[in-house]
Parts: C-alpha cells; sequence; structure tokens
C-alpha cells in the first residue's frame, strides 16, 4: 500500500501547484461562474479547477503509474478522461445544451464498454452493457451534482478515491491503486483552493472526467475475499452519497413536476443549511456520511456473506430513512415559502 504513497503526493504536490496558474488563466479569459439566485456565493469564482485536478492527476500517473500490463486500458481512459474534460471547458464556457452532455458520456460510455471496461454480472452482454452505460453516466452525473457548495464535490470524490484506492490495495490491484491514489492526491490538493470559502470551482471541466474516473475506478474493483452476492454492493457504498443525492434530486424535482436537469437549491447540502447548519458545517457533515460509506464498503469486502448483507440492508435503511427525512424537509421548506408570498401578494392587490 505504501508503494503508491509517492502517487499521491506527486498528485497532491502538482494540483497545489498548478490551481493558481489555471485560476489566473481562467481570471484572464474570463471564464468565471457568476453568482445567480441558485447559487451560494456573490462574487464570481474563477473556474478551471478541473484543469489543474486532471493534469495533477496526469502527472503523477506519468511519473509513478507505469503500468505496461494495463496499457491498453490506460490509454482508453485517458482518452475518455481527456474528452470531458474538454466537453467540460466548453461547457462551462459556451453552457452546452444537457442533451449535447448526454450524448458525450454515452459516447464515452459505449466505447469503455466496447473496449472491454465493462460490467460482467449477468453473463449476458446486452445486459453487461446496458447496465455498463446506466453505471457510467449515473456517476458522471452524480458527480456533476454534487457540484453544489463549497469544497463538497472535491472533498467527497477525494474520500471516495481513497477508499477505492484502499480497497484495491488491499486487493493487490495495481492498475486502480495507482489510478486512484493519483486522483485522491489531485482532488485533496485542489481541495485547498475549494473549501468554503472557495477561491475557485471546479467546473464540468472538473466533475465530468473526475466523476468518469471513480466510474470506471467501481467498474474495474474486483475482490477474491468477497463473493458477486455482496461484492456489487461494494462500489455502490463507496459511491454512496453522489448516488444518495442525485437520487433525492431527480425524485424531488419528478414530484415538483420540473426536469431533473434544471438547477436548484434542493441537494442534500441545501437541505442541511436549511435545517441550520453552517455550509461549512452541511459540506464536513457529508464528508462524513462519505467516510462511513467507505468503512461500511471496507467491511463488506471482507466479512461473511450474510454479515456483509445485513451491513449493507442496515445502510439502505439508514438512507431510505434520511430521504425521508430531507424529502419531509423540503416540503415544508417550500410551504414556508409559499406562506411567505401570500401576504405580500394580497396586500399588493389591495394597493392597487
Amino acid at each position: 500500500m505504501f508503494d503508491y504513497m509517492p502517487v499521491l503526493a506527486v498528485g497532491f504536490a502538482a494540483s497545489v501547484g498548478l490551481a493558481p496558474l489555471t485560476r489566473q488563466f481562467a481570471r484572464r479569459i474570463g471564464l468565471v461562474d457568476k453568482p445567480s439566485a441558485r447559487k451560494v456565493h456573490q462574487t464570481p469564482i474563477p473556474l478551471m479547477g478541473g484543469l489543474s485536478i486532471y493534469l495533477a492527476f496526469l502527472l503523477a500517473l506519468l511519473m509513478f503509474g507505469n503500468q505496461p500490463a494495463h496499457l491498453n486500458e490506460l490509454t482508453a481512459i485517458v482518452l475518455c478522461a481527456s474528452f470531458l474534460t474538454f466537453v467540460g471547458f466548453w461547457d462551462d464556457r459556451k453552457e452546452l445544451r444537457p442533451r449535447t452532455k448526454y450524448a458525450s458520456q454515452l459516447l464515452v460510455a459505449f466505447f469503455c464498454a466496447a473496449v472491454g471496461l465493462r460490467v460482467d454480472l449477468f453473463g449476458n452482454l446486452l445486459l453487461d452493457v446496458g447496465l455498463t452505460v446506466f453505471w457510467f453516466v449515473g456517476i458522471i452525473n452524480a458527480v456533476n451534482f454534487l457540484d453544489n457548495m463549497d469544497g463538497l464535490a472535491a472533498g467527497s470524490s477525494a474520500i471516495a478515491a481513497f477508499f477505492l484506492f484502499l480497497l484495491s490495495a488491499l486487493q493487490g490491484q495495481t492498475l486502480v491503486s495507482s489510478l486512484s491514489a493519483a486522483l485522491c492526491g489531485a482532488l485533496i490538493g485542489f481541495l485547498i483552493y475549494n473549501f468554503n470559502p472557495a477561491s475557485m470551482f471546479m467546473g464540468d471541466m472538473g466533475s465530468l472526467p473526475i466523476g468518469f474516473l471513480l466510474a470506471v475506478l467501481g467498474l474495474k474493483l474486483r475482490f477474491a475475499t468477497q463473493v458477486p452476492a455482496a461484492s456489487w454492493m461494494i462500489p455502490i457504498l463507496v459511491l454512496g452519497l453522489p448516488i444518495f443525492d442525485t437520487s433525492l434530486v431527480v425524485f424531488t424535482r419528478l414530484r415538483e413536476g420540473r426536469s431533473p436537469a434544471q438547477g436548484g437549491k434542493d441537494h442534500t447540502s441545501h437541505r442541511l443549511v436549511a435545517m441550520g447548519l453552517h455550509p461549512r458545517l452541511a459540506v464536513i457533515t457529508l464528508y462524513a456520511a462519505c467516510v462511513l460509506f467507505g468503512i461500511a464498503a471496507v467491511l463488506i469486502s471482507y466479512t461473511p456473506l450474510e454479515a456483509a448483507l445485513f451491513i449493507g440492508s442496515g445502510v439502505g435503511v439508514a438512507a431510505v430513512g434520511t430521504f425521508i427525512i430531507l424529502e419531509v424537509v423540503r416540503i415544508k421548506q417550500q410551504r414556508k415559502m409559499r406562506a411567505a408570498a401570500q401576504p405580500s401578494t394580497h396586500q399588493s392587490i389591495q394597493k392597487g
């Protein structure tokens, strides 16, 4: 495990050094995230933090992540991540249509399935490819959705990458260990500039390739210490927070008659703030949830099947309970907003 520490260290150091340069470049070309009604920050914040993360990730791999036995897979992963970084850059700059972004994600997902980076669960090519595409598109968008508060996407992705590194290193998977260590280091380095109050954002240029990398790392995990009947839960738990948040947001928006692609302050982090938490404390609370998800994944990887299913079921029950509580918080918040708007509407009618 300690053999991969140089990869993590280089990813961290490169990210710390590159972030100010990309921040300055973003300001120079006017690539900033401007305040709006659905955003928390009050001043324009430079984007392109995603570029510093991705370049640091690549630099760490080039210096210490030599994987000649996995060259074809590594090439495919880097090509796809680079393509999504480019798509993210254009989205940050031109605000692409959702269907254009989804098309790029589908293209990447089908390419990965075609070159062998796919789920091998059902033993049926059509079903395995379908699940692979669903996994890639789902996780990419989940990380993209999670980028809604200072430090949240970067910190939670760093925690997920760390547990992916830990799990893969314990199983002797060199490719996954190198990739996850490089990604973890790059994300921690960027978090210095992105934690509340953030001086720069990763943008879609960061969230799209990070989501892809986390998806491919979760897909590549293999467990000699656990049977498939339980091991399928492990990557889902490691990526539990983005999966939970996306499920919550999509459910809420559909229930309220809105498009799931429409932005808004209805994420898990926003609801914690509505319950009275400071934004920084809300993010730290969600970091703690990520750690608990990761610990559960590690336990499942080594416990007998019955115990693994018990742990997984317990986490599932807790997640459903939290889901219901946060949905109730949203409904109450909406009722208060409508009640507060009614008197002003009545007064304006009287004045007219």
